[in-house]
């Protein structure tokens, strides 16, 4: 068995610069997210919140991107409302054995969410049965939904308002693209509500 060498490691970094490129030359996609950025200040300046839910590794991009909004990001202000539906582990084991693993986002936006907040559901398959049922009870509460996930959108492309398809069928790849998205909606968030005190 060979170890990989210095080739390795320089591929993976070009491989995810590779797709973050491909964003950033894809005019609509950009459109997209400047969208979306004045999407979430609209709704934070009338008052309503973020909901946040994902698997595995977008669990914890979920509560990632939560507690930049919740704490601070860029600089020191008020925070922001934003739930990661993935933290509680007395709700989520009740409603997984309640009502199975595939309810477990839905309970809670039916719970949390109310009309003029927005959830955002994140699967890099675009197909996890729990997200796309959290996205079927946003469309029945008139909750704004936006997804994030890879090339194709799977069954989420369908049914969210605003769907967030990064160019890979890689999952680290399009994790990480998650990611540079999560922090650049949260920074135009940021200076659309408050005055930069580095400025």
């Amino acid at each position: 068995m060979e170890r990989p060498d210095l080739n390795y490691v320089r591929d993976e970094f070009a491989n995810s610069i590779a797709v973050k490129q491909a964003i950033l030359e894809d005019d609509a996609m950009t459109t997209q997210i400047r969208d979306l950025g004045h999407l979430l200040i609209d709704r934070y300046e009338q008052g309503h919140k973020l909901l946040i839910a994902g698997n595995g590794g977008s669990a914890a991009d979920a509560q990632h991107i939560a507690a930049e909004f919740v704490s601070r990001f860029n600089f020191d202000r008020p925070g922001l409302p934003a739930l990661a539906l993935t933290t509680d582990t007395s709700i989520l084991t009740a409603v997984g054995n309640d009502y199975g693993y595939d309810q477990l986002f839905r309970r809670q936006v039916e719970a949390n969410a109310l009309p003029g907040d927005v959830f955002l559901g994140i699967s890099t398959s675009g197909n996890s049965a729990n997200i796309l049922e959290a996205l079927a009870a946003c469309q029945q509460a008139g909750i704004t939904s936006i997804g994030m996930t890879g090339r194709s959108g799977g069954k989420m492309r369908e049914l969210c308002d605003h769907c967030l398809c990064v160019p890979s069928d890689d999952t680290p790849r399009i994790q990480e693209a998650h990611i540079v998205i999560g922090h650049t909606l949260c920074a135009m968030v940021e200076l659309g509500l408050f005055e930069d005190p580095r400025n």
